[in-house]
């Protein structure tokens, strides 16, 4: 059956489904990009529930969900996207996953063009994140621009990412 998508804010129901989400497309990424150290760094095992439902209800938060798909008695959720929405990290975008089997369905895209649209209606000058060797040529495509290469490091394995940034 084709997906039927559909974009929600963040409901604390789909904590579970957005844990496993999360570490499956941490997982799935191809070796090329990140070693399996570095994704084992990145997410070993899928968070709590409690977790994440802190983290998506402390930001600006919308869900992918799949409606032509139920888990649980609730539609799918595929894809997630959150930006901070605090005075000193406004504007930036936290999080952008999508399901492995959904990805190349332009999920990504339609999530961070939600996120655009929301900037540009709360009045925000910019949008900027650290993106991975994954998402940074999404961003791009979304009209977002390098400002400099970063590093982090997470449980002993360094990362190479991207600050990009959008100006409205």
């Amino acid at each position: 059956m084709k997906p039927i998508f559909k974009i929600i804010p963040y409901e604390s129901d789909y904590a579970l489904q957005v844990s496993r989400l999360y570490h499956q497309a941490i997982q799935h990424i191809d070796i090329d990009l990140y070693t399996t150290e570095q994704k084992l760094a990145w997410s070993r095992a899928p968070r709590s529930v409690y977790h994440w439902n802190k983290r998506l209800s402390k930001s600006k938060a919308w869900l992918m969900l799949d409606t032509s798909r139920q888990l649980d008695g609730r539609f799918v959720c595929v894809g997630f996207i959150n930006v901070e929405s605090h005075f000193y990290r406004r504007g930036y975008i936290d999080s952008l996953y999508v399901l492995p089997e959904y990805q190349g369905n332009k999920v990504a895209t339609l999530l961070c063009q939600q996120v655009q649209i929301w900037a540009q209606q709360a009045g925000l000058p910019r949008l900027f994140v650290d993106a991975s060797k994954l998402s940074k040529d999404l961003f791009l495509s979304q009209g977002f621009k390098l400002q400099h290469n970063r590093y982090q490091e997470k449980c002993g394995q360094v990362f190479h990412m991207f600050y990009l940034s959008k100006d409205f």
